[in-house]
């Protein structure tokens, strides 16, 4: 068997260099713990950017890919399957909303609701021929692909890849003087995160969602709500918007969806929105298939329990205060709610990157984004245990410096 540093060296002429991760191996997983080729364990406080919210491994995800594995794999959609009704069904329930668009991706649920969106505009409101529009917020992540970072307004994933699709406006996150502004009779959606995961878990004041709920009813244009990363027991409720009583016109939902064990997400809409769509307009070889339905059944099924959204909500509570803990002591500030958090480091301690990388070597396996600022998204199944143990070494690492 090859090292960890035989393996990362060998990726180096054939992978494509559009990552920089972590200098660890992962090759086995239990839960919250994962284990390299040589056997040093590591405590996950990423969580697969939230796909891992059941934990590595969870035995009913596991026993449910297995069954269906024996069964069925893939049909396409040229035929039908006998997993994808129930599918559907329970996924509809879950939001409270009333039809269902398989995909496979985060993205190509974000680019579906886009194109679900305009042509809503097209047919429903009126909007003339191309002219819709689609409002967004700055410091928004909803995908790479050539049509989202068209209206990112992070320069690191524009450069270089236009030109850009037209039809977006951008607008100042937590702004609902901004948000209607922008608004007008071309307006199609409003596409927002609930919680900004990529920014650094930035939460908007109270009263923002229900007020982008308002705007957008009573201007006629959709509230879509991107809860890929946010949704799903991540922040102590099913969907973050919960946590403000709204539901959107449009939900999309994706990572955790499909167990951490295949690439599952849905546009989940109110009927007369996804009744746009058409046979022959729109699809994915790959999207509802069984094995990716039986996952995303079983996903559902643990999170109709309240088990996981009540556990995040506890354990919510030990983050934030082990993290209000340490602010003056090497955290600038953070933002949390559930188990969810992103911490701001003092950068005269450490960069992100130079924070994650000494917490790599303590065995506490986080992820930077924007300069000095961590992300912590540990699994739903973590214990008290691990998580004082992870809280105690990001301690011991401030304290001690990151280098």
């Amino acid at each position: 068997m090859r090292s960890s540093a035989e393996l990362i060296r060998a990726e180096e002429p054939v992978l494509a260099h559009n990552y920089h991760p972590l200098p660890v191996v992962v090759a086995r997983a239990e839960g919250a713990w994962v284990e390299d080729v040589e056997g040093r364990r590591y405590l996950d406080m990423l969580a697969g950017y939230s796909a891992l919210n059941f934990g590595h491994r969870h035995p009913a995800l596991i026993e449910a890919a297995h069954r269906q594995l024996d069964q069925l794999t893939l049909t396409s959609r040229a035929f039908h399957n006998d997993r994808l009704a129930a599918f559907a069904e329970s996924v509809a329930a879950l939001t409270g909303l009333d039809m269902v668009l398989p995909m496979n991706t985060g993205a190509e649920a974000v680019e579906s609701a886009v194109k679900v969106a305009r042509k809503w505009a097209y047919e429903v409101k009126g909007v003339p021929a191309d002219r819709a529009t689609i409002v967004v917020a700055a410091d928004n992540f909803h995908g790479r692909t050539t049509t989202i970072v068209s209206f990112s307004t992070d320069e690191s994933a524009r450069a270089g890849f236009g030109p850009f699709t037209p039809g977006f406006r951008v607008v100042p996150y937590n702004d609902l003087a901004a948000l209607e502004a922008a608004i007008d009779e071309t307006t199609a959606a409003v596409l927002i995160e609930p919680i900004q995961g990529e920014a650094g878990v930035v939460i908007p004041d109270d009263g923002y969602l229900r007020g982008v709920r308002e705007l957008t009813a009573r201007t006629g244009c959709l509230f879509i709500a991107d809860e890929i990363q946010s949704g799903l027991g991540r922040t102590g409720r099913t969907l973050a918007v919960e946590h403000e009583d709204v539901v959107p016109d449009v939900v999309l939902l994706g990572k955790a969806l499909g167990g951490g064990i295949v690439p599952v997400s849905a546009v989940v809409a109110r009927r007369e929105v996804l009744q746009v769509l058409r046979p022959g307009e729109h699809g994915s070889t790959f999207g509802g298939n069984p094995l990716a339905a039986a996952v995303g059944s079983a996903v559902v099924e643990l999170l109709e329990t309240g088990e996981f959204q009540r556990r995040a909500q506890e354990a919510g509570v030990l983050l934030r205060d082990g993290l209000s803990a340490l602010v003056g002591k090497g955290v600038r500030g953070f933002r949390a709610r559930g188990l969810w958090a992103g911490v701001d480091i003092d950068p005269a301690i450490g960069t992100g990157r130079e924070i994650s990388e000494s917490l790599m070597r303590e065995g506490i396996l986080v992820k930077d984004t924007h300069g000095s600022t961590i992300r912590l998204a540990p699994p739903l199944t973590i214990t008290n245990e691990d998580l004082r143990m992870a809280l105690s070494t990001l301690e011991t690492v401030l304290r001690t410096g990151s280098l």
